[in-house]
């Protein structure tokens, strides 16, 4: 190649550089202080440039930055929404960053305690988030258990998780113990856990004793019939099914009341203890 085409080649790629570069200056030019309606365009290109300088536009909104959490998957623009105080003023926002599966776990953790308990649920039950977001979450809700009204913990029982599920049985609401018991996530080793300690009362021993689900479980109803307060019904009505061996368990606890263990006596003669 002759030294004239030489320098004709080099400098067609120095003008096409130049290009290109003004090209991209331009873009991020028109990303900081494009309009309000123009700046959706902006966004749609996903390319990381843009959107950093996109959030320093002062006709971005909440929409905007709604829009940018959908598609974008860079972190650097997460925490760059996140640094920004004027990013974070909608409540929708805050969500939709803790509901990212690319935000970094500071960011969701710290957001956290601005969030309303239905939405923590939702946070819970949500695939692609970390398992320390949603047991994060999960303690959120678990805390604001003893303060919410009975509306919203009948509402937590039907959708809760196990976790949530074992702090409304603590909370002793017959209403919510009710719905608890038909939620699918309730744990058998929970229950079995709940009827063992002081919350389970007599009456909310006799609610799981009459539930269809619950009640022909051989662990449920000996952990029904090794709590004190259980009614003598439910020794009339269980005892009877029961093999001696167990009868005999029943006899040495220490836990049952002289009437309780006099059914279970009796129950024993029967089946020639």
């Amino acid at each position: 190649m002759s030294n004239e085409s030489l320098m004709d080649s080099t400098a067609t790629i120095t003008s096409s550089s130049s290009c290109g570069s003004d090209i991209q200056v331009s873009e991020l030019i028109e990303a900081k202080s494009a309009d309000r309606n123009r700046l959706f365009s902006v966004i749609q290109s996903n390319r990381e440039d843009l959107l950093l300088a996109a959030l320093r536009n002062p006709s971005l909104d909440h929409q905007h930055l709604l829009m940018i959490l959908k598609q974008c998957k860079s972190v650097a623009v997460i925490a760059a929404i996140y640094a920004c105080k004027r990013h974070l003023e909608t409540y929708a926002v805050k969500y939709a960053l803790i509901a990212h599966p690319d935000t970094p776990n500071y960011i969701a953790q710290a957001l956290l305690p601005l969030i309303f308990i239905f939405d923590l649920l939702k946070l819970c039950l949500m695939p692609g988030l970390s398992p320390d977001i949603h047991l994060a979450a999960e303690r959120k809700i678990v805390q604001q258990i003893p303060t919410q009204p009975l509306g919203n913990k009948l509402t937590l029982a039907r959708r809760g998780t196990a976790s949530v599920l074992d702090s409304l049985l603590r909370d002793g609401e017959k209403s919510v113990i009710e719905i608890c018991l038909e939620n699918p996530h309730l744990k058998e080793g929970s229950l079995h856990q709940f009827l063992a300690s002081s919350h389970a009362t007599a009456e909310n021993v006799s609610i799981v004793a009459r539930n269809g689900r619950w009640k022909n479980r051989p662990n449920i109803r000996l952990a029904i019939l090794k709590n004190p307060r259980t009614p003598l019904i439910w020794f009339t009505i269980f005892l009877p099914a029961l093999p001696a061996a167990t009868l005999r368990d029943l006899l040495i606890s220490s836990r049952l009341t002289i009437a309780q263990k006099e059914l279970v006596l009796q129950a024993g003669q029967q089946s020639h203890l």
